[in-house]
């Protein structure tokens, strides 16, 4: 359930940037984006957006904050699958009645629309079709980082991925990003516990590698670190 925030709407930019930067947008997407965003959906910190198993009752593009797709066990253990960040679409599917495959809740503060129909604008639609093929690589990158990585491979790989990802939607600044989780959410990510995250991250930043402060992450030489963890950097232009 939506519920009511204080503050403002942030515009639509950082969607309309990396959706742009998926496809050429025409003039008609950019009007109905505008038109979607004009009747956002604000949610609080750890509200649910889609509950697993149940009926998708609409897909969301994320404006602004985080959101994350979670597993939550019987114990309570929970695995957090991916990070949501603005621009991403959840629940956008070809099919009728869509059921929600997991969980997704709220990080922070989000706001959300509604996104244009799939099948109406044609620019749109290849956007939406990179997004998703992007989205998988994205689950494809968190299979192999739990499967494989060792703890300080996990967390270098996912912040460049973050990294990457925000800077498509201009949220970056220079090599570093705002970070708004904790310890412990990051730990429910990558199959750790909060205290060896914390060890690894001392490590990282004596190492120099990544330097995380006041819920903002500095990456001071992404390229050093993609060839630590072995990522190749992901390269996206529209047209």
């Amino acid at each position: 359930m939506s519920m009511p925030l204080t503050r403002s709407v942030r515009p639509i930019a950082p969607a309309l940037h990396r959706l742009s930067r998926l496809a050429t947008l025409d003039n008609a997407s950019i009007t109905a984006l505008a038109d979607a965003v004009a009747r956002p959906q604000q949610f609080r910190p750890r509200r649910d957006l889609m509950v697993e198993g149940r009926d998708i009752a609409s897909p969301h593009l994320i404006l602004s904050g985080w959101a994350a797709r979670v597993r939550i066990l019987l114990d309570g253990r929970r695995q957090f699958l991916n990070f949501l960040l603005p621009g991403d679409i959840v629940g956008l599917y070809h099919h009728r009645r869509p059921v929600a495959p997991t969980s997704i809740i709220t990080l922070t503060e989000v706001t959300t629309c509604v996104p244009p129909e799939l099948g109406t604008l044609p620019a749109l639609d290849e956007a939406y079709a990179i997004a998703h093929a992007m989205d998988e690589a994205y689950l494809l990158a968190q299979i192999a980082r739990l499967g494989r990585m060792n703890a300080m491979e996990r967390i270098g790989d996912l912040m460049l991925e973050l990294h990457e990802r925000l800077e498509l939607s201009e949220l970056t600044h220079g090599r570093s990003f705002d970070l708004p989780i904790t310890q412990e959410t990051l730990a429910d990510a990558l199959g750790l516990t909060a205290v060896h995250v914390n060890r690894m991250l001392q490590a990282a930043r004596r190492a120099g590698d990544l330097i995380w402060s006041s819920r903002s992450m500095t990456i001071p030489d992404p390229k050093a670190l993609a060839r630590k963890v072995g990522r190749a950097q992901i390269k996206v232009t529209a047209g």
